[in-house]
């Protein structure tokens, strides 16, 4: 009898062994940290804007518990996750609260790159904290489903990438048969800045069947430029971002700049600012590249292919339908 129960407690400890690992998960995140997600995490934070709107088109808001700071700055937040605006705030990648963090309780915390130090800091706490670098078009795919993976979200998460996928393809094909043209996408704080070739910034031109006229810059940040280097550049077509600090008035109005085609020829565009900066590594970020697509290619990609995307996205992934007037 005592060897019969010896047994059903071991097969029984057998049991919870093989549950309990059954249920951890081994990720690689996007700094290659291994990290170690035991159950799938109910209380969620997330300390960058980027990680934020993923777990909005993931269905995850309901779990978010801590966001990062300036919420009340990304209009998507109050269309699509207006919970998201009274949730604590865990500071910015400049100034990251870890006591704000952990006092959320998270069970897993998404964070940019450059919060490493935060990241281990929180695993020692036994936290498991993911970094994210979605700086290219490939990296934000790899984003979208390491953070599906880590929240039980894989088929949602694999249903978004499809329908990028879907879109920037349809546009692909729309596009082949058209001259590309060289254009700029210029920085955030200064119009004499600009995206470089390694950021994510140019695949989104090159995606809207565009040549980055500043492709050979280097940098994983807005490159300054001078004026004579911009006159060399010489875009056919200039564009500035969602959350730029200046006006496209500033740009046609700079008399520095007044040789540049891009500028004689009007063609200076203000990427749309109602819903999410498209020009960055959000899931949405697609829409920067359908938005320039149409802009400069019309005839090949009119502008109602482009609103039914993104309609189209929005609706099936962030829960409501947006202003066409505002696209």
């Amino acid at each position: 009898m005592k060897k019969l129960l010896c047994l059903l407690v071991l097969l029984f400890l057998c049991l919870v062994f093989v549950t309990s690992d059954a249920a951890a998960l081994a990720l690689t995140d996007q700094a290659g940290r291994e990290v170690t997600i035991d159950a799938e995490p109910q209380r969620i934070v997330s300390g960058y804007y980027i990680s934020t709107s993923a777990c909005i088109a993931l269905g995850l808001t309901d779990r978010m518990v801590a966001i990062e700071a300036k919420a009340d700055a990304r209009p998507i937040y109050a269309l699509a996750a207006p919970s998201l605006l009274d949730l604590p705030s865990v500071g910015t990648a400049k100034a990251f609260d870890l006591e704000a963090c952990l006092a959320a309780e998270p069970d897993l915390v998404l964070l940019p790159k450059r919060l490493a130090d935060a990241a281990d800091a929180l695993e020692g706490f036994g936290i498991p904290a993911l970094l994210v670098d979605p700086e290219d078009a490939g990296r934000l795919t790899g984003m979208i489903e390491m953070i599906g993976a880590a929240t039980g979200m894989d088929e949602r998460a694999n249903d978004l990438i499809g329908f990028i996928d879907e879109a920037l393809g349809a546009c692909k094909d729309a596009l082949s048969g058209e001259a590309p043209v060289t254009a700029l996408l210029l920085g955030n704080a200064d119009r004499m800045t600009c995206a470089t070739g390694d950021m994510y910034q140019s695949a989104v031109l090159e995606q809207a069947g565009a040549v980055n006229a500043a492709g050979a810059l280097t940098g994983g940040s807005f490159a300054a430029i001078s004026y004579e280097d911009l006159l060399a550049l010489d875009p056919q077509a200039i564009f500035v971002p969602a959350e730029a600090a200046y006006e496209v008035s500033d740009v046609l109005g700079d008399p520095e700049l007044s040789a540049l085609r891009a500028v004689q020829s009007g063609a200076v565009y203000q990427m749309p600012r109602a819903f999410e900066a498209w020009d960055s590594p959000v899931p949405s970020g697609a829409l920067g590249a359908l938005y320039i697509a149409g802009v400069l290619h019309p005839q090949a990609y009119p502008r109602e292919e482009y609103v039914a995307a993104a309609t189209a996205l929005y609706e099936t992934f962030y829960g409501f339908t947006p202003e066409e007037d505002l696209l």
